[in-house]
């Protein structure tokens, strides 16, 4: 099906789930980038390859692959 082709409901409703899909992306990306090793459970490297699994890769990272500093 052609994007020309949805109903404007349809459209807005993937339009929304694709800009969730890229925030959430771009957010364990950029806390990926920059936390320190030590911070992340297991490797960086495979989390990288992790956060780009659509749609459960960066959700994962987000709620599991970072350490969070004791209280």
């Amino acid at each position: 099906m052609r994007w020309n082709e949805l109903s404007k409901r349809h459209r807005g409703t993937l339009m929304v789930l694709v800009s969730a899909e890229v925030a959430l992306t771009t957010a364990a990306a950029v806390d990926l980038c920059f936390r320190p090793k030590e911070d992340v459970r297991g490797r960086k490297g495979l989390w990288w390859l992790g956060i780009f699994v659509q749609p459960v890769g960066p959700i994962a990272y987000l709620l599991w692959g970072r350490r969070r500093p004791c209280p």
